[in-house]
C-alpha cells in the first residue's frame, strides 16, 4: 500500500520545481514538463521514491538506530522540530555546527557542558557565583541549548541523515557521505542528486510539500519504533517463560525421585514373598519321594 498518492502530493504543490534557467541536468529524469518558464517534477515517480525512502527509514527505525533531520531553512524549521520531537529523534534547524558528524566528540563535550550547567543549577553551586559569573553562564546555557538542545539525546553518530534541501546544507551531506551514513533528502530541480542515497524528488521550498512528505516518512518510523517495542515485549515474554521453565526443572526432579523413593520401600517389602515359594516347594519334595518308597 502506497503511502502517500499522486493526488495528496499534486494538492500540497510537490510538483513545482524552480525556474528552468536555475536547473540542474541531473534531474532532468524526474522532470515531467516545463511550463511558463518552470520545470514540473513527475509525481508518478516521487510517489514511487517516497515509498522506497520510507521503508528504508522504518528498518532503520526497527533497528533501534537513530535518524538525525536537518533543516535550516525558515519554510521548514518549525515542521521538522515538530515531526522530528514526535517520534523521538534528534534535528538540527538552527545553523549546522561544523564537524558536527566528522568531530563528533567535540560536539558531545558541547553537549556535557551543558548538562554540568543545569547540575551547577540542581546543586546550588550555581547561585553562590558572582553575578556576572552568573550572566556569562546563563547565556553560554541559552546559546548552546538553541544550537544542541535537540541532539542531547544522540550519543553516538546517526545511522542516517534526513536533509531538506541539499543546496542549503551541502556540509551536512558533505560530512555524511565522508563518514559513509546514508542520506535521504528532498531534492528539488536546482539541487544535484548524485550523493543521496534516497532522494524524493519535490518542492523543498513550500511548507505544505515539506509537510506531506514528512508525514509519510515519519509515519513509517513510527512503525518501524511500534514494531521494535512489540518484539521485544515478545522476547521479554519468552525469557521469562523459559527461566519459568528452568525453575520448573529441579521441583520437576526433586518429584521424581521422591517417587522412586517412595516406591523402593515397596519393590523390598514384595521381594521375601517371592523368595518363600521355593522353600514351600522343597518342603514337599520329601513327602512326594516318601511316598514313593512306600
Amino acid at each position: 500500500m502506497a503511502r502517500t498518492n499522486f493526488d495528496q502530493l499534486l494538492e500540497a504543490g510537490c510538483h513545482f520545481g524552480h525556474l528552468k534557467r536555475k536547473w540542474n541536468p541531473a534531474m532532468a529524469p524526474y522532470i515531467f514538463m516545463e511550463r511558463n518558464g518552470i520545470h514540473i517534477i513527475d509525481l508518478n515517480k516521487t510517489v514511487v521514491m517516497i515509498d522506497e525512502a520510507a521503508d528504508a527509514l522504518k528498518q532503520i527505525a526497527k533497528s533501534g538506530k537513530k535518524i538525525l533531520f536537518v533543516a535550516t531553512k525558515k519554510q521548514a524549521k518549525d515542521i521538522v522540530a515538530e515531526k522530528a520531537a514526535s517520534i523521538g529523534m534528534p534535528y538540527v534547524i538552527e545553523r549546522w555546527p561544523g564537524g558536527m558528524l566528522t568531530n563528533f566528540p567535540t560536539i558531545r563535550k558541547a553537549v556535557k557542558k551543558m548538562a554540568t550547567i543545569d547540575k551547577m543549577i540542581g546543586d546550588g553551586t550555581f547561585s553562590n557565583l558572582s553575578k556576572r559569573e552568573m550572566l556569562q553562564i546563563t547565556r553560554q546555557r541559552a546559546k548552546l541549548e538553541k544550537n544542541l538542545g535537540s541532539i542531547a539525546d544522540l550519543t553516538r553518530l546517526p545511522s542516517a541523515l534526513f536533509v531538506i534541501d541539499v543546496m542549503k546544507e551541502h556540509i551536512a551531506v558533505s560530512e555524511a557521505v565522508r563518514l559513509g551514513i546514508p542520506v535521504f533528502a528532498i531534492v528539488d530541480t536546482n539541487s544535484d542528486p548524485k550523493n543521496i542515497d534516497f532522494m524524493i524528488p519535490a518542492n523543498d521550498d513550500a511548507k505544505d510539500s515539506i509537510e506531506v512528505i514528512l508525514n509519510a516518512c515519519c509515519e513509517a518510523i513510527n512503525e518501524g519504533l511500534a514494531e521494535r517495542k512489540a518484539e521485544r515485549a515478545d522476547e521479554k515474554a519468552a525469557k521469562e517463560q523459559s527461566e519459568e521453565a528452568e525453575d520448573a526443572k529441579p521441583r520437576r526432579q526433586r518429584r521424581q525421585r521422591k517417587d522412586e523413593q517412595a516406591e523402593a520401600p515397596a519393590e523390598e517389602a514384595e521381594a521375601p514373598v517371592a523368595e518363600e515359594a521355593p522353600a514351600a516347594e522343597e518342603a514337599e519334595a520329601p513327602a512326594e519321594e516318601a511316598k514313593s518308597e512306600e
